[in-house]
């Protein structure tokens, strides 16, 4: 079981186990905001409500400027698996400018790519093969991408996680 942490303005932080958030809640470092009533803890003192969303005391705000780090995975999940140039499933990614002709490790630089039009594109730009991208490569934003542990939300967190854009 995981639980969501969220700072004093309800904006996500972190997924950590309900076991470190018990931990928080018991040093009053934190407060539940929402529990599984079903699944209460046991112990040989007492009897808690197991948290499934906390909401920390002290850490007031997220930094304004958090960027995603760049990763194949991320690539692969922003693109949703499809090639950016056929459509098909994808299992690679592609630098639209190659590494060799200066382009970096970027989110705008990077979509996901089906081996075949990896192996065919080569050293190439899109234009130089006449192709034109199906995805326009950005940054993505929004809370599933920012707190790691969210690509699999509980149905009680809904209420406060935004929606991804």
């Amino acid at each position: 079981m995981r639980t969501l942490v969220l700072n004093a303005g309800y904006e996500p932080l972190a997924v950590i186990s309900f076991k470190r958030a018990v931990v928080l809640v018991l040093g009053g470092k934190a407060v539940v905001v929402e529990s599984d009533e079903e699944h209460p803890i046991y112990g040989s003192s007492g009897e808690w409500q197991r948290p499934s969303v906390i909401l920390l005391t002290r850490y007031v705000r997220i930094p304004g400027a958090r960027r995603v780090p760049v990763s194949r995975r991320g690539v692969l999940r922003r693109d949703a698996w499809r090639c950016g140039y056929c459509g098909h499933s994808a299992s690679t990614i592609d630098h639209v400018l190659p590494r060799s002709r200066g382009g970096a490790d970027s989110w705008e630089n990077l979509v996901a790519c089906c081996l075949r039009c990896n192996n065919v594109k080569g050293d190439r730009t899109p234009a130089e093969m006449g192709w034109r991208l199906r995805v326009n490569p950005r940054m993505p934003s929004g809370t599933a991408w920012l707190v790691r542990g969210v690509e699999r939300p509980q149905p009680d967190w809904d209420a406060y996680l935004a929606p991804a854009a």
